[in-house]
């Protein structure tokens, strides 16, 4: 397909992803992507009609690409972009009550520079990580359909053989991400998975030769922050653990 053409079928995501050479390209791509109709329609939606309390706010309304130096050691994997966070600001977990807990607990790992994170030029940086989203477009409900999840992980897949020079660990954020992760993980590094796969759960680690290791750990969702399901502790000690094994403690 022509250079810089929008990606809008499936097989058009896979060749674009497959000829990203550098993150900033495949940065560009993912931000341009139509591929997935429900999603495309359901993020212009919300950017058009907004929440009241940022009825005044220009919303990014577009795929949102992964945030954080290319050379990371630590990649935090999440299921999406939230429908007034992500998709309203236009970078991944800012501006939403999930990102505040994330950012804070990266603060407070030394992984970022301030614990907030509200806009995508508040100044915000990352120490050796790297935010992702299985699915790049805000989905309905945060729940993306099956087939919109495999249209999408080529550019997960092009991500991760991007970051693979330095990349140790990967923290998946959720039972989405953790499954997201093993056809990812085959396609970017050629190993295989084990079998049966491991079941996702917080505090979960598994160490595949040939690949960063995966943790688990709770989503960071309003209903596991409010509910205690996880707490700063929980979080703290996934994050102490990530940076040991990236070496980085």
């Amino acid at each position: 397909m022509p250079s810089g053409a929008s990606a809008r079928t499936p097989e058009e995501v896979v060749a674009q992803a497959a000829g990203a050479a550098s993150l900033s390209v495949l940065d560009a791509g993912i931000a341009d992507c139509f591929a997935c109709p429900r999603l495309v329609a359901w993020r212009t939606d919300v950017a058009v009609t907004r929440r009241a309390a940022f009825r005044d706010q220009e919303y990014w309304g577009r795929p949102v690409p992964g945030f954080g130096p290319a050379d990371a050691e630590i990649a935090v994997l999440g299921l999406a972009p939230a429908a007034h966070g992500g998709n309203r600001t236009g970078r991944i977990f800012t501006g939403d009550r999930s990102g505040d807990v994330l950012f804070a607990a990266l603060h407070r790992a030394g992984l970022a520079n301030q614990p907030t994170s509200v806009a995508a030029d508040d100044g915000l940086e990352l120490r050796h990580t790297r935010i992702f989203a299985a699915v790049r477009c805000a989905p309905p409900d945060n729940k993306p359909l099956p087939e919109e999840r495999d249209t999408c992980a080529p550019w997960f897949q092009r991500e991760l053989q991007l970051i693979q020079p330095t990349v140790r660990v990967v923290v998946a954020l959720g039972a989405f991400a953790w499954a997201a992760w093993w056809p990812a993980m085959t396609a970017a590094y050629r190993v295989r998975p084990p079998v049966p796969r491991p079941k996702f759960g917080h505090g979960a680690q598994v160490s595949v030769p040939g690949a960063p290791t995966l943790l688990g750990c709770f989503h960071v969702s309003q209903q596991n922050t409010f509910t205690g399901r996880l707490t700063p502790d929980m979080l703290d000690e996934v994050f102490a653990r990530a940076k040991v094994l990236a070496g980085l403690a």
